[in-house]
């Protein structure tokens, strides 16, 4: 077996609670689709629902258009407190799933949230972020070029003092809420419900690509890809800061990249 073989093979980490029984398997199925509605799993319908819509509308995928992040109010306090609330919102989604698993006998250092250290974290998820980044730009490209993704527009808010700092919580938030409850949450609950490790993976991705379609196939199929390599380094390590590290260094470089450089180069929307 070569090294990129054994890498490709997850790493589940020893049972050691019981199996569960019928009534454990409801209740853990419970709450495992309550939390997906009222979070990524909704969003992944409505994603879908916008797919539909976008490739309905006149026109081409391409010459539409879609903001990441957009100013939500002509006063710019009003804007900030909103903004603000939808960080607030993915922060306590990523709680949310951080609590249900620490009940459960899952604490954060148990998923790899323990004390970040810069050798197993930070350098990890430094490459991980060239890893998926840059291909990701590539494949952004092409599929804009042919016509199977919107134009994204990472940030259209407003010039104001708290533009950049918002820009990075927004980052952070999406990082922590995604990689929280789209990996640890959701694949350690398939796990406890008997699905194999490559199953729950797929599963995983295959959510983390639904809720991305508001931006095209390209958005779609992209994330699903970034979500089998990223789930399947935290099966194989069992460390979640790396890709929280790796998904904020990616969403701040857009987010704040974009600001930098719109009407500065001609390739940008």
């Amino acid at each position: 077996m070569t090294r990129f073989d054994a890498w490709l093979r997850p790493t589940p980490p020893p049972q050691t609670e019981p199996p569960l029984d019928a009534a454990g398997r409801r209740a853990l199925w419970f709450e495992v689709t309550v939390v997906l509605l009222v979070t990524f799993g909704l969003s992944g319908l409505s994603g879908i629902l916008s797919l539909v819509e976008d490739a309905l509308a006149p026109g081409g995928l391409a010459d539409q258009t879609v903001a990441l992040n957009a100013s939500r109010s002509e006063y710019g306090w009003i804007d900030l407190g909103r903004q603000l609330l939808g960080i607030v919102k993915l922060c306590a989604w990523a709680a949310l799933g951080l609590y249900l698993l620490w009940r459960s006998g899952l604490g954060p250092a148990k998923i790899g949230l323990g004390r970040p250290r810069p050798r197993p974290d930070l350098l990890p998820g430094v490459g991980l972020a060239a890893l998926i980044g840059l291909p990701g730009l590539a494949l952004y490209l092409i599929a804009n070029a042919v016509g199977a993704n919107l134009t994204v527009l990472p940030s259209t808010i407003e010039e104001h003092w708290w533009r950049l700092p918002a820009l990075l919580l927004w980052a952070f938030a999406n990082s922590g809420a995604e990689e929280v409850l789209v990996v640890a949450y959701l694949i350690s609950r398939l796990r406890r419900l008997g699905w194999t490790e490559n199953s729950s993976l797929l599963a995983s991705s295959l959510l983390r690509g639904s809720y991305h379609l508001y931006q095209g196939l390209g958005g779609g199929i992209g994330n699903v890809v970034m979500g089998l390599v990223l789930g399947r380094y935290w099966q194989r390590t069992n460390r979640l800061w790396p890709l929280i590290i790796a998904h904020w260094l990616i969403d701040a470089v857009a987010f704040v990249g974009y600001t930098a450089l719109r009407g500065h180069v001609s390739w940008l929307p």
